[in-house]
């Protein structure tokens, strides 16, 4: 693959041409490649998380002083979750990169969604590597802090499960609860899948990279259908 078309996307030129390489890596591509050289991007995904985290959590903290923590951990969960960041890797093209076993290609669907995500955090962790934090600083200011105006003006940044509960507690007097039904994928990279539940009913179901954000996935899907946000 033509790995210079990424460097032209991200507006870095990687000294390590092997380490831009290794971030599309997907483990399942080693499991069918075995005698490749590449190593697979997921302590990349790990390094890049936590500049990630440190980035955001630097400008939000900069940029709103009069805002009390509990709204800046709002503002940076809704900034680095799945669907935002993986939206992100969509628009760089990060898809048409990706190296992945056969079966793991043919799924578009939410599995290609947490690949994505996981995809920009090891981009971020290469660019930490290779050119230092200030580039990998400023690839994130120019990907990612720009869509912070849009969930700030949509509100997305609400914490969707205390605005449900009392959405519900008002209306029916039941106070919502999540049951995890389903833990899928390693120890490092588990998808977690929660039901939400009035009493014993299950009203619906939503996946995160961690309980928290399934949670706040399901609970913002409910007061969407319901015009609430």
């Amino acid at each position: 693959m033509d790995y210079e078309k990424v460097e032209e996307k991200i507006g870095v030129v990687f000294k390590d041409k092997e380490l831009l390489k290794q971030a599309f890596t997907h483990r399942s591509f080693l499991n069918e490649n075995r005698n490749s050289d590449l190593g697979h991007n997921e302590r990349l995904e790990f390094l890049g998380d936590a500049v990630l985290e440190l980035v955001t959590t630097d400008y939000l903290f900069r940029t709103f002083p009069d805002k009390p923590e509990g709204d800046l951990t709002s503002f940076r969960a809704s900034l680095v979750n799945t669907i935002s960041i993986s939206e992100i890797s969509s628009k760089l093209g990060f898809n048409d990169f990706l190296l992945l076993s056969k079966g793991e290609s043919k799924d578009m669907g939410r599995a290609r969604q947490y690949i994505l995500a996981n995809t920009f955090e090891s981009v971020t962790g290469a660019i930490y590597l290779d050119q230092g934090y200030d580039a990998a600083s400023k690839f994130i200011h120019t990907n990612l802090i720009p869509t912070l105006e849009g969930i700030l003006k949509e509100g997305t940044w609400i914490d969707a499960k205390s605005k449900l509960q009392e959405v519900v507690q008002e209306k029916t007097g039941i106070t919502p609860t999540y049951d995890t039904i389903e833990e899928a994928g390693p120890d490092h990279d588990k998808i977690f899948t929660v039901a939400l539940m009035y009493g014993d009913k299950e009203i619906d179901k939503g996946s995160g990279k961690s309980k928290q954000e399934a949670e706040q996935e399901v609970a913002r899907k409910i007061l969407t259908d319901e015009g609430i946000i």
